[in-house]
């Protein structure tokens, strides 16, 4: 259930919904982390659900004391309950329908290592489109020639003729199953998508988001400026604090 912020719920109809999904190396949270912070956005709701593992923390974007008291819940730190996923997929497309969101677009990421022989080729970035949202964007995806993500064989090597291609995002999360939700729900909604490895992901963060930049045009040149993007304050944290003295 969506709980606004101020009494009043806001109306996003036509918006476009940007959204992380867990996955290796949390790079569609660390991407949206630089959107939440370069653009200074307000905070106008949450997701209250048995789904998530029920938690708290402070306002991670906090620049000063002003706004350092906010209280921010599990619908930013997304944790999942074992054999929840299901239910809380339907919970978001349940939502966005609500919304009326003009378009949704997941950040995600997938394990470097389980690529098959074609994706090992060319750029690690890939996109998915539900056919709602290729209907709109199938002129803009063309003329940025981007690759689409592959499907693979289930069992590779094996040719009986008997085994399909599939669909197949090993370390995204719910990605796969928001997808096939969007697309029977006629949901325009598009994943894009990083190949990586676990550790430090900040680069993989800004190259995502530079990526989903090249369609939405959110920054001016942020490849050649790549300042302009502004990392918050709690990334000082990712890797925990430093090396205590009295080690040595």
């Amino acid at each position: 259930m969506f709980v606004p912020s101020q009494k009043s719920p806001p109306d996003l109809k036509g918006f476009t919904l940007i959204m992380p999904v867990v996955a290796v190396g949390n790079v569609g949270q660390l991407a949206v982390d630089l959107i939440i912070s370069t653009f200074n956005m307000d905070r106008v709701g949450h997701i209250h659900t048995d789904c998530l593992i029920p938690m708290a923390g402070s306002n991670p974007y906090s620049t000063g004391k002003e706004d350092a008291d906010g209280v921010h819940t599990a619908c930013f730190v997304l944790g999942f309950r074992r054999k929840r996923t299901k239910k809380f997929r339907q919970v978001l497309v349940s939502w966005m329908k609500a919304s009326g969101f003009s378009r949704t677009i997941v950040l995600s990421s997938s394990q470097a290592y389980q690529r098959d022989d074609r994706q090992l080729q060319g750029s690690p970035l890939r996109y998915l489109v539900t056919p709602s949202m290729l209907k709109l964007s199938e002129g803009a995806l063309k003329e940025l020639g981007w690759l689409e993500m592959e499907k693979v064989q289930a069992f590779p090597g094996v040719t009986d003729g008997n085994s399909e291609p599939r669909l197949y995002i090993p370390g995204g999360g719910i990605t796969k199953g928001l997808y096939t939700d969007s697309c029977a729900e006629d949901l325009p909604l598009a994943v894009l998508l990083l190949f990586c490895s676990e550790g430090d992901n900040i680069p993989d963060a800004f190259t995502i988001i530079n990526h989903l930049n090249s369609w939405l045009h959110l920054l001016d040149y942020p490849v050649s400026h790549p300042n302009k993007w502004k990392i918050p304050p709690s990334w000082t944290l990712m890797f925990g604090s430093g090396i205590p003295p009295a080690l040595f």
